[in-house]
Protein backbone atom coordinates (compact mmCIF):
# COMPACT_ATOMS: atom_id res chain seq x y z
CA UNK A 1 0.00 0.00 0.00
CA UNK A 2 1.48 3.34 -1.05
CA UNK A 3 1.45 6.33 1.29
CA UNK A 4 -1.27 7.96 -0.81
CA UNK A 5 -3.37 4.80 -0.59
CA UNK A 6 -2.87 4.81 3.19
CA UNK A 7 -3.98 8.43 3.38
CA UNK A 8 -7.08 7.68 1.33
CA UNK A 9 -7.90 4.66 3.52
CA UNK A 10 -7.67 6.87 6.62
CA UNK A 11 -9.94 9.50 5.05
CA UNK A 12 -12.52 6.94 3.91
CA UNK A 13 -12.61 5.04 7.20
CA UNK A 14 -12.92 8.19 9.31
CA UNK A 15 -15.71 9.48 7.10
CA UNK A 16 -17.48 6.14 7.44
CA UNK A 17 -17.16 6.16 11.23
CA UNK A 18 -17.83 9.87 11.80
CA UNK A 19 -20.05 11.32 9.05
CA UNK A 20 -21.39 13.75 11.64
CA UNK A 21 -18.60 15.27 13.71
CA UNK A 22 -19.38 16.64 17.18
CA UNK A 23 -17.18 19.43 18.54
CA UNK A 24 -15.66 18.22 21.84
CA UNK A 25 -15.83 21.50 23.76
CA UNK A 26 -19.20 23.10 24.49
CA UNK A 27 -19.37 26.74 23.40
CA UNK A 28 -21.73 29.23 21.80
CA UNK A 29 -19.43 31.69 20.05
CA UNK A 30 -15.73 32.38 19.31
CA UNK A 31 -15.07 33.89 22.74
CA UNK A 32 -16.48 30.97 24.74
CA UNK A 33 -14.63 28.56 22.44
CA UNK A 34 -11.37 30.42 22.99
CA UNK A 35 -11.76 30.25 26.76
CA UNK A 36 -12.77 26.57 26.66
CA UNK A 37 -9.77 25.63 24.52
CA UNK A 38 -7.45 27.51 26.85
CA UNK A 39 -8.91 25.60 29.80
CA UNK A 40 -8.46 22.26 28.02
CA UNK A 41 -4.66 22.37 28.27
CA UNK A 42 -3.66 19.32 30.32
CA UNK A 43 -7.32 18.78 31.20
CA UNK A 44 -10.00 16.52 29.76
CA UNK A 45 -12.77 17.95 27.61
CA UNK A 46 -15.29 16.32 29.95
CA UNK A 47 -13.94 18.28 32.91
CA UNK A 48 -13.82 21.51 30.91
CA UNK A 49 -17.45 21.04 29.88
CA UNK A 50 -18.36 20.67 33.55
CA UNK A 51 -16.60 23.91 34.54
CA UNK A 52 -17.38 26.28 31.67
CA UNK A 53 -21.13 26.50 32.44
CA UNK A 54 -20.23 27.76 35.92
CA UNK A 55 -17.75 30.29 34.56
CA UNK A 56 -19.95 31.42 31.68
CA UNK A 57 -22.95 31.89 33.97
CA UNK A 58 -20.92 34.72 35.50
CA UNK A 59 -19.07 35.89 32.39
CA UNK A 60 -19.56 34.63 28.84
CA UNK A 61 -18.03 37.66 27.15
CA UNK A 62 -14.85 39.69 27.65
CA UNK A 63 -16.65 42.70 29.11
CA UNK A 64 -18.13 40.67 31.98
CA UNK A 65 -14.95 38.62 32.40
CA UNK A 66 -12.82 41.67 33.22
CA UNK A 67 -15.34 42.67 35.88
CA UNK A 68 -14.17 39.59 37.77
CA UNK A 69 -10.80 39.39 39.48
CA UNK A 70 -8.11 36.94 38.47
CA UNK A 71 -8.60 35.28 41.87
CA UNK A 72 -12.34 34.83 41.26
CA UNK A 73 -11.69 33.26 37.87
CA UNK A 74 -9.01 31.03 39.39
CA UNK A 75 -11.38 29.67 42.04
CA UNK A 76 -13.96 28.68 39.44
CA UNK A 77 -11.53 27.02 37.02
CA UNK A 78 -9.35 25.34 39.67
CA UNK A 79 -10.63 21.80 38.79
CA UNK A 80 -9.19 22.23 35.26
CA UNK A 81 -5.63 22.48 36.61
CA UNK A 82 -2.97 25.14 35.98
CA UNK A 83 -5.49 27.64 37.35
CA UNK A 84 -2.99 30.41 38.22
CA UNK A 85 -1.71 30.58 34.63
CA UNK A 86 -5.09 30.01 32.99
CA UNK A 87 -6.93 32.59 35.11
CA UNK A 88 -4.33 35.27 34.29
CA UNK A 89 -4.56 34.26 30.63
CA UNK A 90 -8.37 34.47 30.51
CA UNK A 91 -8.39 37.87 32.23
CA UNK A 92 -5.52 39.18 30.15
CA UNK A 93 -6.85 38.09 26.78
CA UNK A 94 -10.30 39.45 27.64
CA UNK A 95 -8.77 42.85 28.40
CA UNK A 96 -6.83 42.87 25.12
CA UNK A 97 -9.88 41.77 23.10
CA UNK A 98 -11.78 44.75 24.51
CA UNK A 99 -8.97 47.29 24.14
CA UNK A 100 -7.55 46.22 20.78
CA UNK A 101 -10.31 44.28 19.00
CA UNK A 102 -13.56 46.06 19.96
CA UNK A 103 -14.64 43.13 22.11
CA UNK A 104 -14.47 40.62 19.25
CA UNK A 105 -12.15 37.62 19.04
CA UNK A 106 -9.62 38.39 16.29
CA UNK A 107 -9.81 36.29 13.15
CA UNK A 108 -6.14 35.77 12.39
CA UNK A 109 -3.48 33.37 13.65
CA UNK A 110 -1.09 36.24 14.29
CA UNK A 111 -3.50 38.24 16.45
CA UNK A 112 -4.71 35.18 18.36
CA UNK A 113 -1.19 33.99 19.13
CA UNK A 114 -0.36 37.40 20.61
CA UNK A 115 -3.05 36.91 23.28
CA UNK A 116 -1.92 35.74 26.74
CA UNK A 117 -1.83 31.93 27.18
CA UNK A 118 -2.83 31.37 23.54
CA UNK A 119 -0.42 29.20 21.58
CA UNK A 120 -0.50 27.91 18.03
CA UNK A 121 -2.73 24.93 18.81
CA UNK A 122 -5.35 27.05 20.60
CA UNK A 123 -5.30 29.58 17.78
CA UNK A 124 -5.69 26.79 15.23
CA UNK A 125 -8.73 25.35 17.02
CA UNK A 126 -10.41 28.77 17.15
CA UNK A 127 -9.61 29.56 13.53
CA UNK A 128 -10.95 26.20 12.32
CA UNK A 129 -13.97 25.68 14.58
CA UNK A 130 -15.10 29.28 15.09
CA UNK A 131 -14.20 30.84 11.76
CA UNK A 132 -13.98 27.92 9.34
CA UNK A 133 -10.41 28.70 8.29
CA UNK A 134 -8.50 25.54 7.27
CA UNK A 135 -6.18 24.51 10.09
CA UNK A 136 -4.88 21.28 11.56
CA UNK A 137 -4.57 21.61 15.35
CA UNK A 138 -2.46 18.75 16.66
CA UNK A 139 -3.27 17.36 20.10
CA UNK A 140 -1.87 14.26 21.79
CA UNK A 141 -4.31 11.97 19.95
CA UNK A 142 -3.38 13.25 16.50
CA UNK A 143 0.33 13.25 17.35
CA UNK A 144 0.08 9.63 18.53
CA UNK A 145 -2.01 8.38 15.61
CA UNK A 146 0.01 10.07 12.89
CA UNK A 147 3.02 8.19 14.29
CA UNK A 148 1.16 4.88 14.65
CA UNK A 149 -0.11 5.21 11.10
CA UNK A 150 3.42 5.87 9.81
CA UNK A 151 2.36 9.25 8.44
CA UNK A 152 4.77 11.24 10.61
CA UNK A 153 7.96 10.52 12.53
CA UNK A 154 6.60 11.56 15.93
CA UNK A 155 9.57 13.82 16.68
CA UNK A 156 7.54 16.95 17.34
CA UNK A 157 4.01 18.34 17.22
CA UNK A 158 5.19 20.94 14.71
CA UNK A 159 6.45 18.20 12.37
CA UNK A 160 3.23 16.22 12.78
CA UNK A 161 1.20 19.29 11.81
CA UNK A 162 3.42 19.90 8.80
CA UNK A 163 3.06 16.27 7.67
CA UNK A 164 -0.73 16.27 8.17
CA UNK A 165 -1.10 19.42 6.09
CA UNK A 166 1.14 17.98 3.39
CA UNK A 167 -0.66 14.63 3.17
CA UNK A 168 -4.31 15.53 3.65
CA UNK A 169 -6.35 17.77 1.30
CA UNK A 170 -6.71 21.30 2.68
CA UNK A 171 -10.50 21.24 2.35
CA UNK A 172 -10.64 18.25 4.75
CA UNK A 173 -8.35 19.58 7.48
CA UNK A 174 -11.07 20.95 9.75
CA UNK A 175 -13.09 17.74 9.66
CA UNK A 176 -10.13 15.38 9.80
CA UNK A 177 -8.51 16.82 12.88
CA UNK A 178 -11.75 16.27 14.82
CA UNK A 179 -12.36 12.83 13.30
CA UNK A 180 -8.86 11.69 14.26
CA UNK A 181 -9.37 12.92 17.83
CA UNK A 182 -12.61 10.95 18.17
CA UNK A 183 -11.02 7.88 16.59
CA UNK A 184 -8.03 8.10 18.93
CA UNK A 185 -10.27 8.26 21.97
CA UNK A 186 -12.52 5.42 20.86
CA UNK A 187 -10.26 2.99 18.99
CA UNK A 188 -6.61 3.90 19.49
CA UNK A 189 -6.00 5.35 22.97
CA UNK A 190 -2.60 5.67 24.59
CA UNK A 191 -3.68 3.35 27.42
CA UNK A 192 -5.89 0.31 27.22
CA UNK A 193 -5.26 0.07 23.49
CA UNK A 194 -6.81 -2.95 21.76
CA UNK A 195 -5.26 -3.29 18.31
CA UNK A 196 -7.96 -5.77 17.29
CA UNK A 197 -10.49 -2.91 17.37
CA UNK A 198 -8.15 -0.42 15.70
CA UNK A 199 -8.80 -1.13 12.02
CA UNK A 200 -6.83 1.85 10.72
CA UNK A 201 -3.63 0.96 12.57
CA UNK A 202 -4.07 -2.69 11.60
CA UNK A 203 -4.27 -1.66 7.94
CA UNK A 204 -1.77 1.19 7.59
CA UNK A 205 0.16 1.13 10.87
CA UNK A 206 3.88 1.32 11.47
CA UNK A 207 5.21 -2.25 11.71
CA UNK A 208 7.41 -1.48 14.70
CA UNK A 209 4.39 -0.18 16.64
CA UNK A 210 2.29 -3.24 15.79
CA UNK A 211 5.10 -5.67 16.64
CA UNK A 212 5.72 -3.87 19.94
CA UNK A 213 2.01 -4.18 20.77
CA UNK A 214 2.01 -7.95 20.22
CA UNK A 215 5.22 -8.43 22.18
CA UNK A 216 3.69 -6.54 25.07
CA UNK A 217 0.45 -8.54 25.22
CA UNK A 218 2.41 -11.83 25.00
CA UNK A 219 4.75 -10.93 27.85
Amino acid sequence: MTKQQKVQFVIDKLQELYPEIPVPLDHKDPYTLLVAVLLSAQCTDVRVNQITPILFAKADNPFDMVKMTVEEIKEIIRPCGLSPMKSKGIYGLSKIIIEEHNGEVPQSFEALEKLPAVGHKTASVVMSQAFGVPAFPVDTHIHRLMYRWNLSNGKSVAQTEKDAKRLFPRELWNDLHLQIIWYGREYSPARGWDLEKDIITQTVGRKSVINKYYRKIKS
